[in-house]
């Protein structure tokens, strides 16, 4: 564990992307296998289960901490990070002796931790999760203690992406990182086995293992840049849940690019992908559709959240895979042909398919840019977020490769909102408060309709953050009611009614635009504007 918290740190406090990999090149050499494929599994961002919630380690920090309530809680409002305030409330300097039951120090493997103590946890009644947790609290210095919390509770977010992990792996490994890429993908446990099957670049043995998925980077100068329209595919950006059919070994199976094997969310999919030729995989968009048309993304939501899948629920919002691409045909891996090839193929195999479950994304006819410029302004019509732009000659990547594909969306929704509530951000920001929530007028009542910690520059966050501290109205825990003066432009790409929210609405993706220092309060947004909006948008795409 000390060896990990090490790497923990100088990845967490560098911001150097060359330090990072030397640093876990380092680490992952000299690490156990068991230490190693654990240490993966956390750094790429893989969740297990939590062992406590944060509000039971928030109750026996104010029973443990030997300190009056108001000042524990105070010095958590100043922190904004639960497992930080707990290390450095409680932990002694130097560590107390274990309590008998085995060494808590940091020495204890990385695996050990999680397979003597945090997996056994949820098997343990609660006076004996108090009691052990407690113990790793007064054994672990500071830095073991902060990193055991952050565990325990699922939010460990660490300075690295995980691109940068598997750049890191291929450069230890000696290996492509399209080969590693591949084998982090999909439904794998932090094993020996696995690290070495991985340091062998020994292929999966699971039939059902997907390809990682190639993105799209946003299109930010002119169109014309890109050379000639015809070297081009054009496409419909759809909104829905990016997802590969995986058909292998007789077996169907659907995953998101969440990683999520969702194959039991949609049925109607799997049983059209019965019908296609063994060792083919798909890319392509989940959508809700009926009636020859996409509906809105909310509505694919309800299909993800409920937990069984009734024939009213499947009637009234059937879903389709739109393809765009084929990965693998007849076994063999395509991702290296250029995309006019590969879609030549899906077409081919698309065309014999008699559901419509399955479909091809066609490509737009429009023969020249200013043509698709035009078309493009009509994407809320049809339900879509703007078009998609594809290489012809383009092999499939693996994540966010810029020059090959593109996406083009339209432009944004966008309100004033008021800053009505303020909480801590997370990692290097988590004693800063980073993460708002913003209000619109209903009468007059400010009342809240998005969320957004994403749009400020580090001087804006840290000028907010110290008026935040001094214009504080109630403290709800970590999170502050603030006096409501700010004014901010936030954009978002979608609406919907939502009956579990407050204001009867739901944002997509909102962040922030700007700060506009130059409005008051009163020259917010109403609710009433954001209806508007909703019920514009349902006229356009009937």
């Amino acid at each position: 564990m000390r060896l990990f918290a090490n790497l923990f740190e100088t990845l967490d406090t560098t911001t150097s992307t060359h330090a990072k990999i030397d640093a876990m090149v380092d680490y992952f050499r000299g690490a156990d296998p068991a230490d190693a494929a654990w240490a993966v599994y956390i750094l790429i961002g893989r969740r297990l289960k939590r062992s406590v919630g944060p509000s039971l380690l928030h109750t026996w920090l104010i029973e443990e901490a030997g300190l009056p309530g108001w000042l524990v809680e105070e010095t958590y409002g100043s922190i904004g990070d639960l497992a930080e305030t707990v290390a450095l409330l409680v932990t002694p300097d130097p560590p107390a002796p274990p309590d008998g039951r085995g060494s808590t120090s940091s020495e204890l493997r990385l695996r050990d931790w999680f397979h003597e103590r945090i997996l056994l946890l949820p098997s343990l009644d609660l006076e004996e999760k108090r009691r052990l947790i407690v113990g790793w609290w007064r054994s672990l210095p500071y830095r073991e203690c902060f990193l055991v919390n952050k565990l325990l509770t699922g939010s460990l977010r660490v300075g690295v992406s995980r691109v940068l992990v598997t750049r890191a792996l291929a450069e230890l490994f000696d290996q492509p990182r399209t080969h590693v890429e591949r084998a982090l993908i999909g439904a794998w446990d932090p094993t020996p086995e696995f690290w070495g099957a991985m340091m062998r670049d020994e292929s999966s043995t699971d039939s059902t293992h997907p390809y990682p998925f190639f993105l799209a980077s946003p299109l930010e100068g002119p169109i014309g840049a890109l050379g000639p329209r015809k070297d081009w595919l054009a496409e419909w950006k759809w909104d829905g849940i990016r997802g590969q059919i995986v058909r292998r070994a007789g077996q169907c199976t659907l995953w998101s690019r969440g990683e999520e094997i969702i194959t039991d969310r949609f049925p109607e999919i799997v049983a059209a992908a019965a019908a296609l030729p063994d060792g083919i995989v798909l890319d392509g968009e989940v959508l809700a559709w009926r009636d020859d048309r996409v509906l809105p993304f909310a509505q694919l939501q309800q299909r993800i959240g409920r937990r069984k899948l009734t024939q009213k629920i499947l009637k009234e919002i059937p879903a389709r895979f739109k393809a765009y691409d084929i990965l693998e045909w007849d076994a063999e891996d395509w991702r290296n042909r250029p995309l006019q090839e590969r879609r030549a193929q899906l077409q081919s195999v698309l065309t014999s398919l008699a559901s419509k479950q399955i479909d091809i994304s066609v490509g737009l006819r429009e023969d020249s840019w200013e043509a698709l410029a035009v078309l493009r302004e009509s994407a809320r019509t049809q339900g879509v977020e703007g078009l998609m732009l594809k290489a012809w000659d383009s092999p499939y990547g693996t994540g966010r490769q810029r020059g090959a594909w593109w996406k083009w969306k339209i432009a944004p929704f966008v309100f004033d909102g008021v800053l009505l509530y303020a909480a801590p951000g997370h990692g290097r920001r988590s004693n800063l408060y980073t993460d708002y929530t913003f209000g619109v007028w209903h009468g007059e009542v400010l009342v809240p309709v998005a969320k957004a910690y994403s749009g400020l520059t580090d001087d804006e966050i840290r000028t907010l953050d110290k008026w935040i501290r001094s214009h504080t109205r109630e403290k709800f825990g970590n999170v502050r009611s603030v006096e409501p003066v700010h004014v901010f432009e936030l954009a978002f790409e979608g609406i919907a009614r939502s009956p579990r929210h407050k204001s009867g609405i739901a944002l997509r993706f909102p962040r922030i635009k700007l700060w506009r220092t130059d409005k008051r309060a009163v020259e917010a947004d109403t609710l009433g504007n954001l209806q508007a909006v909703l019920e514009q948008l349902q006229r356009d795409v009937r």
